[in-house]
């Protein structure tokens, strides 16, 4: 066999790969701070609502439904790798099936009310608070000061 060709974007990919298993959190830490994340771009997007447009509004929400996306997926799986409970499994995918109405909601208002909103950021702090060993904390309190847009 001979050896890969020198592609310095496999090299780069590899290394950056190596480095961020080294210092990535684990699976449920790295999935609060994404929610986190949504929940922060939300929070910016009702302070500015003013000055949002269509694409904005569009991309955010988009980010968002991704994420939500990936625990429909998992939650959905039935293989024996995931062990998670039915009744979890249930409460991920109605989770998410309101996230994806109230988004439609969103998408589809004249009016645009930036107060539909609230539901995803709190379902978002709360699932992050959650994910992140915060139970039973406030989730305003597990929402790094970066993200806080008061």
């Amino acid at each position: 066999m001979s050896n890969p060709p020198n592609n310095p974007y496999a090299q780069a990919a590899g290394a950056y790969g190596t480095n961020a298993q080294k210092h990535t959190p684990d699976q449920r830490e790295l999935e609060g701070r994404v929610l986190l994340k949504a929940a922060g771009m939300l929070k910016e997007l009702q302070d500015n609502w003013a000055e949002v447009n269509s694409d904005i509004l569009d991309n955010t929400l988009k980010y968002n439904r991704q994420i939500w996306m990936m625990f429909y997926d998992t939650a959905i799986e039935n293989n024996e790798d995931n062990k998670r409970p039915d009744d979890l499994r249930s409460n991920i995918i109605n989770l998410a099936n309101f996230i994806f109405k109230r988004e439609m909601e969103i998408m589809a208002d004249k009016d645009r009310s930036p107060a539909k909103l609230d539901a995803l950021i709190n379902i978002n702090r709360e699932i992050a608070a959650g994910l992140m060993g915060n139970v039973g904390k406030s989730a305003e309190a597990s929402v790094p000061e970066a993200e806080k847009q008061d």
